[in-house]
């Protein structure tokens, strides 16, 4: 009973193409076969009338995608009038302008119209057969070909059901790394300025020379900030070239969307800071043997960890970043001397000392188990936090990644 409620109640395929140039096109086809068969064809009972049939119902091709079931009615439902009257089905080939409605049926009908149409041409061809309008075997043939224009219906539903469900999901896992960088981009950039205005503040009368520099890092935090959300707004829209900042009394260079350079491994040594608290980067190995995507990966992960460490690690007097390239694969350890959670988070929080954790570790976790690598967060063995990735040399975004992603999100911290 639920598949038959499953099939009742299926919606119709939306957006059904409208009405073009070929669909008068294939009236004409039929109409005009069925003329070329009265000429071609004076054997033929009744031509004039079965002619005269096939004109009047093809038209019924036009409307075939907007009103499948109607048109599926009024096309087998009028074609018995020569049968009535000559005591014989249709006899012109053109007559086979019912199973493209028959395919239509199954393509751009809903459940209930699929169920329908379908019981109706059963019940047309058993009472013909009942009736003697037809002999039997002309219903067995005339059934599987029937049969096999509404499996053609459903394949192409179906197919176009799965593709439509393939872009949806693109589109959701391309807004999901767009929030990933969007959050990584403001919440790294956003926490620097909050921590030097900070510093500012508490030295401004004491040292304003100190300040002033304070100033000038939030300037170019700031101004770094707006060039990388300005190119993830862009890389949305195709009439523009995002923008790249060419560095400080460089003139910007304007670059095409799919062409703007993402961060690299190599720019895991720019989040050296001198604090508070002063960030130390190391990183061991050959960063060239490592992917594009992968070495943005780990600049995210390890911006998103020191942004972390600088709002959460309470009493932290550094943040160390080691970067490890090894001989199959990346690791990432991000660590602070903060104070030690005095218990596990709660579910929908961060650890005592951390506040909460928001999309960040969730995000950290989703861009690892996209590229095939994992990451781990908690404690410390030597005290404070730590992060660490570990992440293949060389990797794509596989096909079960989307599923594990979720699972991370779901399962980890939010």
């Amino acid at each position: 009973m639920s598949a038959i409620r499953s099939v009742w109640d299926e919606p119709r395929p939306a957006d059904p193409p409208a009405r073009a140039w070929w669909d008068w096109a294939l009236v004409g086809v039929f109409v005009g076969a069925a003329v070329i068969e009265w000429i071609a064809r004076p054997d033929v009972p009744g031509r004039w009338l079965q002619v005269a049939t096939v004109a009047v119902l093809a038209p019924t091709l036009l409307w075939r995608r907007a009103y499948p079931l109607l048109m599926v009615a009024i096309a087998f439902g009028a074609s018995g009038i020569p049968a009535v009257v000559l005591g014989r089905e249709l006899d012109l080939a053109a007559g086979v302008f019912q199973l493209v409605l028959a395919y239509a049926l199954f393509r751009w009908g809903s459940g209930r119209a699929m169920v329908l149409g379908g019981a109706l041409i059963l019940a047309k061809l058993g009472l013909g057969s009942a009736l003697g309008y037809l002999s039997w075997s002309d219903v067995a043939p005339g059934l599987v070909i029937l049969t096999a224009a509404c499996a053609l219906g459903l394949a192409f539903r179906y197919r176009a059901g799965a593709r439509r469900r393939e872009r949806e999901q693109v589109v959701l896992l391309e807004r999901e790394r767009l929030a990933r960088d969007l959050h990584d981009v403001v919440g790294h950039h956003v926490s620097a300025v909050a921590v030097r205005a900070q510093a500012g503040l508490a030295v401004s009368r004491a040292d304003p020379a100190a300040a002033a520099e304070a100033l000038r890092v939030i300037e170019g935090e700031a101004t770094r900030a707006l060039a990388e959300m300005r190119t993830l707004v862009r890389a949305l829209r195709s009439d523009e070239a995002p923008t790249v900042s060419a560095g400080p009394g460089k003139e910007s260079q304007a670059v095409p969307a799919d062409r703007a350079p993402g961060p690299t491994l190599a720019d895991v040594e720019r989040l050296a800071d001198t604090g508070p608290p002063p960030v130390r980067v190391v990183v061991e190995g050959d960063p060239a043997r490592v992917s594009a995507a992968v070495g943005s990966a780990v600049h995210r992960i390890a911006q998103e960890s020191v942004t972390n460490a600088r709002r959460h690690a309470r009493g932290a007097t550094g943040v160390a970043v080691l970067v490890t390239v090894r001989d199959q694969d990346v690791r990432l350890h991000v660590s602070d001397d903060g104070a030690t959670p005095a218990r596990p988070p709660r579910h929908g929080s961060g650890p005592a000392g951390y506040g909460p954790v928001g999309y960040g570790l969730a995000g950290m976790r989703e861009r690892a188990a996209l590229l095939g690598g994992t990451l781990t967060a908690g404690p410390d063995d030597a005290g404070g936090w730590a992060v660490e990735a570990v992440l293949p040399l060389s990797a794509a975004s596989r096909a079960g990644a989307a599923p594990r992603a979720r699972q991370h999100r779901q399962g980890g911290p939010a």
